[in-house]
């Protein structure tokens, strides 16, 4: 593990609640992610001999990069408990890390494994919830407990953000790292049906700081009423925001495209422009 690397998700619960929500788990965030995938892996012009597949709901991901024609042989690995992947070095020449890293204790520690399991030039790509994900159930949850308790505990797992997560990949000394994030407004008609959701996703509150006392009804009812006066739209149902960050990098090859030193430029911008040059005072 990364040293300072903190525990802060329980991975046996939320792989143990993965399973017993498998039955009754809608298909349509999944199918949604591997149409996204699918359309980012068009442009790419190279074809994969040997790709591994890391995915919460794998078939119809699996489904989607076979179907895209650009991966021979492809390796299924379900999200495991266990920081350390069971991958060797210079073992594939893709990755897919599909809604997991979100829920990985040792994310920098998670993307040096993955970069090393990669050939050189290899792709590593990852989708993953972040950002604002489910901001306005998190302030409920604050508030309400504020009130009713007086006391806060974590509730809503926190998210990375953006920025934070290019910076990641070069930490990872993964290559050409380009991120960028697809923001949904999703509708409910109350906090209840939102809340059931995430648990039919196998979502719910894994963090290691959560309360181990059972949620009351005052408590429940505080968090539903305060949802419903501050996010909900004018016919009356209630509005979440979902942010999915998209990574894509690849591991370093001498052939990629580098940048220049400073001061090594061949022509000067104000030629190029067929402008004089100014100098500054």
């Amino acid at each position: 593990m990364t040293p300072g690397a903190e525990n802060i998700f329980d991975r046996d619960l939320y792989l143990a609640r993965l399973q017993r929500s498998k039955p009754c788990r809608p298909d349509i965030l999944s199918n949604s992610i591997a149409a996204e995938l699918a359309e980012r892996l068009d442009p790419i012009t190279r074809e994969f001999n040997h790709a591994c597949l890391i995915a919460v709901d794998p078939e119809p991901i699996a489904a989607a990069i076979r179907a895209s024609g650009k991966v021979k042989n492809l390796e299924v690995l379900e999200p495991a408990a266990a920081e350390i992947l069971p991958l060797t070095a210079n073992a594939f020449d893709a990755i897919f890390d599909i809604l997991d890293l979100h829920l990985v204790n040792d994310v920098p520690g998670r993307l040096i494994q993955l970069r090393r399991a990669l050939v050189p030039d290899g792709l590593f790509m990852a989708c993953l919830f972040a950002g604002q994900t489910l901001n306005e159930l998190r302030q409920s949850w604050l508030e309400a407990e504020d009130l009713v308790t007086g006391g806060v505990s974590p509730r809503v797992a926190p998210m990375i953000d953006v920025r934070e997560l290019g910076g990641l990949l070069q930490r990872a000394e993964l290559a050409l790292p380009v991120v960028d994030l697809d923001r949904t407004i999703v509708r409910y008609p109350d906090a209840i049906a939102l809340i059931h959701e995430i648990r039919s996703l196998g979502l719910s509150n894994v963090m290691t700081g959560r309360s181990r006392t059972p949620v009351t009804r005052n408590l429940l009812g505080e968090a539903i009423s305060i949802y419903q006066q501050k996010f909900s739209d004018d016919d009356g149902r209630i509005h979440a925001t979902i942010e999915v960050a998209w990574a894509t990098a690849w591991s370093p090859h001498e052939s990629q495209q580098k940048p220049l030193k400073p001061g090594s430029a061949k022509f000067r911008l104000a030629d190029a422009l067929k402008v004089p040059e100014t100098k500054l005072n």
